[in-house]
């Protein structure tokens, strides 16, 4: 332990230096690869103003795959925040995108950190925020984030500030709101259930249906469209059983040999899910936990969706945090630590992406589907494990609730 401390303390005091080194090198990759192209932020910004131009959804982005072209598979509103972006020619647009994703991954950092601290927080605690960001650069899901110019930071990062928030109508309405872009994180609104705050459930709702309000108000009838045909149409958004989805169903495709749907096989896999994820959330909320019991329902939306892309996969990341700074048992710290890192920071999945047929390729051999089950499988092993070590974590001066860890 001493050891490590030693370590960590020299990594601490070159930490600023460690931070603009990763996001130069992982600057050069972007750009001299793949990366460059931001295919997907090309589709917001390209698609965008098709919402006042009514063909939002019979239009394709110029900057599509050859095997796939590439639609805006949003909401209308979410259509309506990307407008302002569009107003940038693409290079400054692009840039601007990446600088702010870089930002609000720092405030994750920053946040997931204050939630660990409590009132405990310190300068070190600002430190080990800049060496964090500085080491999740490099974690394949936010680097695919930058690669492919996806949302899922900014997404995440408001997400987070919601469902800490200490005033209501904030809290709900940030979240209410962030499912309004996207539908996924509508799943947050379990944990204010859980920990009863029924204000924020409410403003939630309200705010996501003024999202949907709006969207109609622009346009009737592309939004009825996306709400009553489009949204139940997953194929849509991409290959269901490709490696670069993450979720169930995926999974359970690629194992199966063909698309699962929401057949049996699902239903057993999403109610094992549900029940796990009301165990860890529990445990959470009765320890005072807030982190593991936001961390435990964002799991649950990403395996219970049609599509979790790799990408999406970002809320690894406070995981990572709370099992190094937590005071855990050293058993949970141990195992969740040594399944997780290499999946995280060894592309796995490009792995995999170099071994299917196409995208379009349900079937796997075992030994791959095996490997395409890395995300969902450790994430219900890390309900199960969570759950059992915030029972037995030590016991901490004050309890660990949203408000205290913004308080200051």
């Amino acid at each position: 332990m001493g050891t490590l401390m030693k370590v960590e303390r020299r990594l601490l005091a070159v930490a600023p230096w460690l931070l603009a080194i990763s996001s130069a090198v992982r600057t050069w990759v972007l750009v001299t690869g793949f990366g460059n192209e931001s295919i997907d932020l090309y589709v917001y910004w390209s698609l965008a103003p098709h919402v006042l131009d009514g063909d939002l959804y019979a239009v394709t982005s110029p900057h599509s795959p050859p095997d796939f072209p590439l639609p805006f598979t949003y909401p209308p509103f979410g259509a309506l925040v990307f407008l302002p972006m569009t107003w940038l020619f693409w290079g400054a647009a692009q840039w601007s995108f990446r600088v702010l994703s870089v930002l609000c991954l720092y405030w994750m950092v920053r946040v997931t950190l204050r939630l660990v601290a409590g009132d405990a927080w310190s300068k070190l605690w600002n430190q080990r925020a800049i060496l964090w960001t500085a080491v999740l650069l490099w974690m394949m899901p936010v680097f695919h984030t930058f690669e492919f110019g996806q949302i899922n930071l900014v997404l995440a990062a408001l997400v987070l500030a919601a469902m800490v928030a200490r005033d209501s109508r904030v809290a709900g309405a940030g979240l209410g709101l962030t499912a309004g872009v996207k539908l996924v994180p509508a799943i947050s609104g379990l944990y204010f259930l859980a920990t009863r705050r029924w204000a924020a459930a409410a403003w939630s709702v309200v705010a996501f249906a003024v999202s949907v309000g709006l969207g109609f108000l622009v346009d009737f009838g592309q939004a009825k469209r996306y709400w009553f045909e489009l949204l139940f149409d997953p194929s849509r958004v991409g290959p269901l059983a490709t490696a670069h989805n993450q979720s169930l169903r995926g999974a359970l495709s690629r194992t199966l040999g063909y698309d699962v749907g929401m057949t049996w096989p699902w239903l057993i896999a999403a109610v094992v899910s549900v029940v796990l994820c009301c165990y860890a959330l529990r445990s959470a909320v009765r320890a005072g936990d807030a982190l593991i019991g936001v961390v435990a329902v964002q799991f649950l939306g990403l395996l219970l969706s049609p599509i979790s892309w790799d990408h999406h996969w970002v809320w690894v990341a406070p995981l990572l945090i709370w099992l190094v700074h937590a005071r855990l048992v050293p058993w949970a710290k141990t195992t969740l630590l040594a399944l997780w890192v290499p999946v995280m920071f060894l592309d796995v999945i490009a792995f995999q992406l170099d071994r299917q047929t196409t995208i379009w390729t349900i079937s796997r051999p075992g030994w791959l589907s095996l490997v395409g089950w890395a995300y969902p499988a450790l994430a219900l092993l890390t309900l199960v494990v969570a759950g059992l070590a915030v029972k037995t974590a030590k016991p901490r001066s004050v309890p660990r609730s949203p408000d205290l860890a913004l308080a200051s």
